[in-house]
């Protein structure tokens, strides 16, 4: 399939800059797979269209605030580091800016000394090791040095760091929000356990891909990126009840889609496991978790938009964003909401 399949047009202006002052009143398109039915309304009454006994899988990782702007010793020339794992005890696999100011041995100051970053590999696409030298507990650090990594189509800035995580937030470790999960807020939460849905969790941090482009014209040559997931004994009891009982289980977001999709092709079944997946969906592919999905509205031509045309069909999806823009609907990371069911 080629890249450009998945192209659409968006307006700049509904590229959202901030978030919404309330997290549940983002728009909500409701888009029926089968039938091809859209409806409109906002995102606090998901409950209409929920029924007792499905299952929401969200995915309760947190963002660390990894993005760090300090200057190079010797120099003092402005270096920017998105962290985005930890490989092993303090060496992280960074993203830098600009690399070619970057040399093995260099050595970056952040804050007043708090924390530095020696570099220890340099790699492809702006891609870094460095070794993290700090006294204390790196998050408490990071917490005062750190910026939330926002996308690059964000230029506003974010005026509290809490907007880009969701209210479930738990298990640190992600370079990005799982952004699906962005629009509940705790009271929503509360009113959907009192309907009988079922709310359970997964982890998969965020990582790389989130801000690598595909770039290549056939798809099918995309090399997707690794991430680690997790699922507890727990939430694999409730999955496999659910499927025994034929209930729906609807992911929260891409990211709780491919942690799910991952483990049932691993296992043929919902297990307490964790471990690394590249799982790369697109149409084509045959769901075996998942029955319905609460996802944003995601870049043309991105990996995100090939694992929605996969459950919906790309010419439904395609035409379910032209709606979306016809109607001002609020696009990709601080946007508005789609529900496939």
């Amino acid at each position: 399939m080629n890249i450009e399949e998945f192209n659409y047009n968006l307006p700049k202006n509904l590229i959202a800059q901030t978030p919404l002052k309330n997290r549940s009143d983002s728009k909500l398109l409701v888009l029926d797979k089968n039938t091809q039915e859209i409806t409109h309304t906002h995102f606090k009454n998901i409950a209409d269209f929920l029924h007792k006994g499905d299952v929401l899988v969200i995915n309760d990782t947190k963002v660390i605030p990894a993005r760090l702007i300090g200057t190079k010793e010797i120099t003092n020339a402005t270096i920017e580091l998105l962290l985005l794992k930890e490989l092993e005890d303090n060496i992280w696999e960074c993203l830098s800016r600009p690399t070619k100011r970057l040399k093995k041995g260099t050595i970056i100051t952040f804050g007043e000394g708090q924390l530095k970053a020696e570099i220890i590999e340099i790699k492809d696409f702006g891609i870094v090791n460095a070794r993290l030298i700090y006294d204390g507990i790196l998050y408490e650090i990071l917490d005062k040095l750190g910026q939330m990594p926002l996308p690059p189509y964000i230029t506003e800035k974010l005026d509290d760091k809490d907007r880009y995580q969701t209210v479930y937030a738990k298990n640190i470790g992600s370079a990005a929000a799982p952004t699906a999960g962005l629009h509940f807020t705790k009271e929503l939460l509360n009113s959907l356990k009192d309907k009988g849905i079922i709310i359970t969790n997964v982890t998969l941090h965020v990582g790389l891909g989130t801000f690598r482009p595909v770039e290549v014209e056939n798809i099918q040559d995309h090399q997707m990126h690794s991430e680690f997931y997790m699922m507890s004994k727990e939430t694999a009891d409730i999955l496999n009840l659910a499927k025994k009982e034929n209930r729906r289980i609807i992911a929260v977001g891409t990211t709780s889609t491919r942690t799910l999709e991952s483990i049932m092709q691993k296992y043929h079944k919902f297990q307490e496991c964790q471990g690394t997946t590249n799982i790369f969906i697109y149409p084509g592919y045959k769901f075996l978790a998942i029955d319905g999905l609460i996802t944003n509205f995601h870049l043309p031509k991105s990996t995100l938009i090939m694992l929605v045309s996969a459950l919906a069909g790309r010419e439904t999806i395609l035409k379910a964003y032209e709606e979306a823009i016809k109607n001002n609907y609020r696009f990709f990371s601080f946007g508005d909401a789609m529900f496939i069911k």
